[in-house]
């Protein structure tokens, strides 16, 4: 049976496409084991870890000298008090033993263990690693599910029997989700400004696991042209870089709706993959639901908010840290969005809200020849703009960018099903840029929306800010510069006035067109003040 592309839990190498798990973590790994650690792995939802870790029980296992255990505290996310917490951990080792040879397995618990739950834990690991005819070593996933005491009782628990180890407690431990090692060292009792003991006082800050380089990817995707004869070309693994970062569940599940999904037998371009980022988008799976929940956390839109202003500004690090384990952030400086996928769901996800409200004239922006008709769009957005636009910017969590998040919504509602809409935006530029791709008829008549033949329409967003200069100047040297880059058919500069005179003067008196303010390349820019 040929083998598949996964997108969800973990990979089995005789049903899926899989790397070598054991390589994608850092080469030392095993000797924090052999040295007596307790650690952390940790990483960004389905990015494998699952994956690596039973790969690495299982060659300890087969070395023979531990007994290993691997269990997940899942059921632990529903616990709301200590001994709940404490009870979904013990269960789910008492669980986990059942994989190991009678002789290495915990005792049973004498029934009154269950009633101090702050030594529970303690007890019980002490007493199996007592047992047990070689040293325990355990692999602990889905911890940081636990919540407030559950999770703090849990980890204070390890640290008590820390120093017993490997006679009477567990030789090694491992715990695995999304947090980093400090959050663990904090909660287990240890301080991170004083350094004090604690048992996830590893070697490094914290042992993780990286995403797909070009090259992973590449060998990814020959494992299904081996086994099936059809290629990636080295164009559409390129944009699947682009798209994905190198996240290992897009880069699965772009392959997925390619071959699987939209059954496609020839060779896999980029018009194939540009079609299943679409696609993956619109389906919305739980990966997405799960990341995008957290948008409405401060911690969250302090981070990205200056993102999608453009701007630079200092953040809390715990609120960076949060956003990178969340996988929603990369480590690059100033930091990023992690994604051009997550760049586009975060934007869409944003401005849902207003799209579904938003009133929108009952027209087709097609002209007769099939090119978009952007002066009438413009007149639309202003229309739209001064008359309703003031309780969609006020209604938006995310006030810095409330303007660009509605004309964002107004754009995609515009195009929606008859064109694409890219954004790009990123701290320190200054700027967003919204790009309208609108497909035009080839060679034979046909209109494909993800066809080689589309019109461009640039709409660069700006702000003007208290005590700054206009930014319009600015803005016609980087729509120049982008437009060599990606040539497009117009160009149009919102510069969103938030000036304090100016936030003072009524919503409609606001606006003013400034009409043609310029031509780059080409193409005639359009300019808005609001």
């Amino acid at each position: 049976m040929t083998r598949v592309f996964n997108t969800a839990h973990a990979n089995r190498v005789d049903q899926h496409y899989t790397l070598p798990p054991l390589s994608r973590l850092p080469a030392d790994v095993e000797n924090l084991v052999h040295d007596s650690f307790y650690f952390v792995l940790h990483a960004p939802r389905q990015t494998g870890k699952t994956t690596s870790v039973l790969a690495l029980a299982e060659k300890l296992r087969t070395d023979g000298r531990y007994a290993v255990g691997f269990c997940t505290v899942d059921e632990g996310r529903t616990a709301r008090t200590e001994a709940e917490g404490v009870e979904a951990v013990v269960m789910a080792l008492q669980l986990a033993s059942d994989q190991l040879p009678i002789a290495d397995r915990p005792p049973m618990e004498p029934p009154e263990a269950r009633a101090v739950a702050r030594v529970r834990l303690y007890r019980f690991l002490k007493a199996w690693a007592q047992a047990c005819t070689r040293p325990v070593v355990l692999f602990i996933d889905e911890i940081d599910g636990l919540q407030d005491d559950g999770l703090v009782s849990v980890l204070s628990q390890l640290r008590k029997g820390y120093a017993e180890r490997p006679t009477a407690f567990p030789h090694s431990v491992c715990i695995f989700g999304m947090r980093d090692v400090r959050d663990y060292k904090v909660a287990s009792g240890g301080s991170e400004r004083l350094g004090t003991s604690s048992p996830f006082n590893i070697k490094r800050e914290s042992v993780t696991l990286a995403t797909f380089s070009r090259n992973d990817i590449a060998a990814l995707y020959a494992q299904h042209t081996a086994e099936t004869g059809q290629a990636f070309t080295d164009a559409a693994v390129d944009r699947v870089v682009d798209l994905t970062g190198g996240q290992p569940l897009l880069v699965n599940a772009l392959a997925h709706d390619v071959v699987g999904k939209q059954a496609w037998r020839g060779p896999v371009d980029v018009l194939q993959i540009d079609a299943a980022k679409e696609r993956i988008i619109l389906q919305w799976g739980t990966h997405f639901d799960s990341l995008m929940a957290r948008l409405n956390e401060d911690r969250v839109r302090n981070v990205l908010e200056p993102m999608l202003a453009g701007v630079l500004r200092p953040v809390d690090i715990e609120d960076l840290r949060y956003c990178r384990d969340m996988g929603l952030v990369d480590a690059s400086q100033p930091p990023q969005v992690a994604n051009a996928i997550y760049r586009e769901v975060i934007a869409r996800k944003l401005t849902s809200g207003a799209q579904a409200y938003m009133p929108m004239p009952a027209r087709s922006w097609r002209h007769p020849d099939g090119r978009l008709d952007i002066a009438g769009l413009r007149a639309a957005l202003v229309e739209f703009w001064c008359e309703h636009a003031e309780p969609f910017v006020s209604a938006e969590h995310y006030t810095e960018v409330a303007p660009h998040l509605v004309v964002m919504a107004f754009l995609q509602r515009v195009v929606n099903g008859g064109g694409l809409v890219d954004r790009e935006y990123a701290a320190g530029r200054g700027r967003m840029d919204i790009l309208v791709r609108w497909p035009v008829a080839d060679e034979h008549g046909h209109v494909e929306l993800y066809g080689k033949h589309f019109e461009r329409h640039l709409f660069e967003l700006k702000v003007w800010y208290h005590d700054k200069p206009d930014p319009l100047p600015k803005a016609l040297e980087q729509v120049a510069e982008y437009v060599q880059r990606v040539p497009c058919a117009s160009v149009s500069v919102l510069v969103f006035d938030r000036r304090k005179a100016t936030l003072r003067k009524k919503w409609a008196a606001r606006s003013r067109e400034l009409g043609q303010v310029g031509v780059v390349e080409g193409a005639p820019v359009w300019g808005w003040r609001v």
